[in-house]
């Protein structure tokens, strides 16, 4: 049989056009035909790799080493400090436990969960003390829900180069726990029972107000992180998960959960974690996370080509399921819908994606997202003609990202 194009079966005509396409696609990236041929037989293949006992614990590669959290230089990690997710490096909606944010005000205890205890008392019929043992002996549910801190990012300096820099303090994980409601209800609440309490072990003994209403619905006692047991900056061996909510109040290292008639105004539900207002007013108790996304590639620091790319990001509402992202690739002029990666899941991180051939000019490109309730995700314009710029907390605007005409991508708001 010659090798023509008369007598070649028609399948082999098409894979032989697919590669020379593909060669074709790279070589268009800058990459040198000979650079896109068949590779040698890499050194892997010639002699065994690591034993499975040389990582009792698996590590990522050697060659990702530098996706790590985002620690900003000069905080006194001790008093009260944080550490970021690196958004543009990851894919999908979960976060890796070793990636996952953290926000801490006391440093990060060390628990011993055989000596741990959680105490509910208050406007209850029977008051409980329950060790680690007796929470697990209730029945567990596992859901996948994002966590974000409030201050993510504030108003008055949205500084930074990466996505992480922004709003890296959002991660998204599978949480497996109790329903809070179970073992309020096994305690037995009194009529006035309006608010819960809860306490963290570590030195700054955090404290919030949880209303009665969000305990007794998707609240959760969690232990268990992505199919682990909580790592002690995420509140090993106990904390609280309120979906939806600003990460403060899902409390860590949760050691009290005291029912009352009335918040207990702690200090960070009143000098902290509220919103000043123009006029000199405060809001309180704005607990719920809105609407917000973000595109991480392409982002800040990274740098691109003409040609095809493909925009991807974030969305994320505390008020229920992503309903619709829309992006602009012409600094907001017009709008296009991205496509959600399945599964869009309530209260969790939703992976969106958009096909876009960049023509080598200068532009702007963002994201908006569109919850279930028919929030649009505000322009920081528009949120602060409503807000001003006093407050700091529960800034959900459109993130922009400048693109160079040289590729360079760079923080849209600088």
């Amino acid at each position: 049989m010659t090798d023509d194009n008369t007598t070649i079966p028609a399948r082999r005509r098409f894979l032989r056009r697919g590669f020379a396409a593909a060669v074709g696609m790279v070589a268009g990236h800058g990459a040198r035909a000979e650079e896109a041929s068949p590779p040698g037989i890499p050194e892997s293949m010639k002699a065994p790799g690591a034993d499975v006992g040389s990582q009792t614990y698996g590590q990522p590669s050697r060659f990702e080493e530098g996706v790590i959290r985002n620690v900003p230089k000069g905080l006194k990690q001790y008093i009260s400090a944080s550490s970021r997710t690196p958004l543009q490096d990851l894919d999908g909606i979960l976060t890796p436990n070793g990636l996952f944010y953290e926000r801490h005000h006391g440093g990060i205890p060390d628990i011993d969960p055989a000596q741990h205890r959680l105490m509910i008392h208050g406007l209850v019929e029977t008051p409980l003390i329950l060790t680690m043992d007796d929470i697990r002996r209730f029945p567990s549910e596992s859901h996948i829900y994002f966590l974000e801190c409030s201050g993510n990012p504030g108003f008055e300096a949205i500084k930074g180069k990466t996505a992480s820099d922004l709003v890296g303090l959002v991660s998204c994980a599978e949480w497996t726990g109790v329903r809070l409601a179970t073992v309020l209800r096994e305690a037995g609440l009194k009529p006035e029972a309006k608010w819960v309490v809860a306490e963290g072990a570590d030195s700054a003994a955090m404290t919030r107000s949880i209303p009665i209403e969000k305990c007794l619905d998707d609240a959760l006692l969690v232990y268990s992180q992505n199919g682990e047991r909580l790592r002690p900056q995420q509140g090993y061996p106990l904390r609280v998960l309120l979906p939806g909510y600003e990460g403060n109040m899902s409390v860590k290292w949760l050691r009290r959960l005291n029912v009352t008639a009335e918040p207990a105004y702690s200090r960070e539900e009143t000098s902290k974690y509220t919103d000043l207002m123009p006029d000199g007013t405060a809001r309180q108790f704005t607990f719920v996370m809105e609407a917000k996304s973000i595109v991480t590639r392409p982002s800040g620091t990274q740098r691109i080509t003409p040609g095809f790319h493909e925009i991807t990001g974030l969305a994320w509402s505390g008020r229920g399921k992503i309903r619709g992202v829309q992006v602009t690739t012409d600094g907001g002029r017009t709008w296009q819908d991205a496509s959600l990666q399945e599964p869009v899941l309530n209260r969790a991180l939703t992976r969106f994606r958009l096909p876009w051939t960049w023509d080598g000019t200068s532009t702007t490109i963002a994201s908006r997202a569109i919850d279930e309730t028919g929030y649009v995700q505000p322009s920081f314009e528009d949120l602060t003609a409503v807000r001003g710029l006093k407050s700091f907390y529960h800034n959900n605007a459109v993130v922009p990202w400048r693109i160079a005409a040289d590729g360079e991508v760079a923080n849209g708001y600088a």
